[in-house]
């Protein structure tokens, strides 16, 4: 080890000096070197200690830690304000549109992403209860003339298999049936801010898809995804044209999450020239310490999907905010509004204008279990509540579910 330049200039100082003086400075140099080697030794073993923490960091996963288990179960009980005696409807809604208690959904999911150590993976979801019937995709479990409630209390809601191309970064291949690259809010209750799903989940998007997807990291902050699908919520081909679907997620910042999602394509049956297509965009900021910021703006348009023969279009936007009180409380609330221009997504025939408020209180009782006490009100600007007589509707919530994974 090469002397430290303190060292040189005692063992200099000692040279030059008198005897007794060079006795004291050579104690000095003696002290001054046994600590440099002391503090060597302990600057190496910390070195040391170091690499080994990180060469356990990055120990890759096996095959078994790569594999994802997701489960629940959930069930809630919705209560109509409007005073009706007997059990009726939740107009515009999806999963809580009947009053009183649902069984709304159990899950089990099993998945694997693609890795450079184990570059194949799969994805597969199975739910049972009544949500799962607004699920469905047409040719599994329904067919083109059933309703919702017509269908199985039983979904194949994802099965798909997935590869990594080894170019340039990895291209990822995924091919089968998977959930929708459009929107803030996903099928699974306990993954989002709020009970009820919102009008755009409901409208203004599809759920699932068929086809192949291929996704490319361009950066770390920048990937970007796109593939032809048979269209919108279908298992069989409907007129001999695919449609298309794509991503472009980019992290600018490292608590900013941003992605611009697209779906084109014909989606009527016989014919492949009404071209139906949506813009969807998504962002997530959670910079802010126990605080959840999210938005979500939609625009979709269906060429000559009007009653009267024109294209129909429609659009909205919704705004989420949460905060952790504690590890065990949380508050959510949403603020949103869908206008459809023609009728054609909410089923009223003509233009209508809605909003709706949703505030949700959870609290986690035990482990797995939660609770969610939710309030929503919707308004429109024309009557489609209680058989289109009413332009607003108040609700209230009690939903629990248990996650086992």
């Amino acid at each position: 080890m090469a002397p430290v330049p303190g060292a040189i200039f005692i063992f200099a100082a000692a040279a030059r000096g008198t005897g007794r003086e060079r006795v004291a400075t050579m104690g000095r140099f003696r002290t001054w070197t046994a600590g440099s080697v002391v503090a060597a030794a302990l600057l190496a073993l910390a070195g040391q200690a170091t690499a080994q923490e990180t060469k356990a960091e990055e120990k890759p996963k096996t095959l078994l830690e790569e594999i994802t288990w997701f489960g629940y179960v959930e069930n809630s009980g919705v209560f109509n304000l409007r005073g009706d005696a007997t059990r009726g409807t939740n107009e515009l809604r999806l999963y809580d549109v009947d009053r009183g208690y649902t069984f709304n959904m159990a899950e089990l999911s099993v998945k694997k992403d693609p890795s450079d150590r184990y570059p194949f993976g799969f994805g597969l979801v199975i739910t049972g209860g009544e949500d799962v019937q607004f699920n469905h995709a047409i040719g599994i479990f329904r067919d083109a003339n059933d309703a919702p409630t017509d269908t199985e209390k039983f979904d194949l809601q994802e099965a798909y298999l997935s590869y990594k191309v080894p170019v340039g970064t990895g291209l990822t291949l995924k091919g089968g049936k998977f959930v929708t690259l459009l929107g803030s809010e996903v099928i699974e209750s306990p993954n989002n801010l709020n009970f009820s799903r919102s009008l755009l989940f409901t409208f203004a998007i599809p759920l699932t898809h068929v086809g192949l997807l291929g996704t490319y990291a361009v950066t770390d902050a920048l990937s970007v995804t796109a593939g032809p699908i048979l269209g919108w919520d279908v298992a069989t081909d409907r007129n001999g044209a695919p449609s298309g679907t794509g991503q472009i997620a980019y992290t600018p910042l490292k608590d900013l999450a941003t992605s611009l999602n697209f779906i084109v394509g014909p989606e009527k049956v016989g014919a492949n020239t009404n071209l139906r297509w949506v813009i969807d965009l998504v962002a997530n900021y959670t910079a802010i310490p126990k605080t959840t910021l999210g938005f979500n703006l939609d625009y979709g348009q269906e060429r000559d999907g009007a009653p009267d023969g024109g294209d129909a279009s429609w659009w909205g936007l919704a705004g989420y905010a949460a905060y952790d009180w504690t590890d065990k409380l949380r508050t959510a609330v949403r603020l949103e509004y869908f206008e459809d221009a023609d009728g054609v997504r909410t089923g009223s025939g003509s233009r209508v204008g809605v909003w709706e408020a949703t505030a949700t209180l959870q609290y986690k009782i035990w482990k797995g279990l939660v609770g969610r006490l939710e309030y929503r009100h919707d308004q429109a600007d024309e009557p489609v509540f209680q058989a289109a007589t009413r332009k607003s509707q108040d609700t209230v919530t009690l939903a629990l579910y248990y996650l086992f994974f």
